[in-house]
């Protein structure tokens, strides 16, 4: 599974800095922001349409909804959370309009009510499935950055925890923390696509 990465903020900017300061109209804010997120977010969307041109595009916009939209923001929002939820849903707007304009695409059938029970199925199982692996990809690139570093190192590349501690230069009780709080947010995060099985797994 691709993982998102963003370019690091510094530590002593915060969300809720860039946000008052993108409320004011500050284009650095703007760009701190599209600098960080801008290729995660493509990675996100084209996990959902299919394709990376079409993804590009729906990110421009989103980033272009969230500069016209500044002054109304929520002081106290994430703009990586916005990002990703209005990201999804342009994504997904696309999705829904491909399935009027194509019929034949099996994955959009849902969205074309057809009448056919089996082509159903198929296209609502295709669609969860893109929908469950772009959940996966934001709910890790919203770790905090150690905490996912610790997952990644664990749970996409196989390190073990011992050799973890040591590469990372932090206690193996540290790096067994992060898991914890790394699964506990993941399980949370994907319960909508998980169900009941995401709180009783490892």
């Amino acid at each position: 599974m691709a993982l998102p990465t963003a370019t690091p903020v510094t530590s002593q900017i915060t969300d809720h800095d860039l946000v008052a300061r993108l409320r004011a109209g500050e284009g650095s804010a703007f760009d701190t922001i599209f600098a960080a997120w801008y290729a995660p977010l493509v990675r996100f969307a084209t996990r959902l349409v299919g394709d990376g041109a079409r993804a590009e595009d729906v990110v421009q916009d989103t980033m272009l909804a969230l500069w016209r939209g500044r002054t109304t923001l929520d002081p106290h929002l994430s703009p990586q959370a916005w990002l990703f939820h209005a990201t999804r849903n342009r994504a997904l707007n696309v999705v829904r309009h491909d399935a009027i304009a194509s019929r034949a695409e099996p994955r959009l059938a849902i969205s074309l009510q057809l009448s056919a029970d089996d082509h159903r199925a198929d296209a609502d199982r295709a669609l969860a499935d893109a929908e469950l692996h772009a959940a996966i990809d934001a709910a890790v690139a919203a770790l905090p950055p150690r905490c996912r570093e610790v997952f990644v190192l664990s749970r996409m590349h196989g390190v073990r925890q011992t050799q973890i501690a040591v590469r990372l230069g932090i206690s193996t009780k540290t790096v067994e923390a992060h898991m914890t709080q790394a699964l506990r947010v993941l399980r949370q995060q994907l319960s909508p696509w998980l169900g009941s099985g995401a709180r009783s797994s490892r």
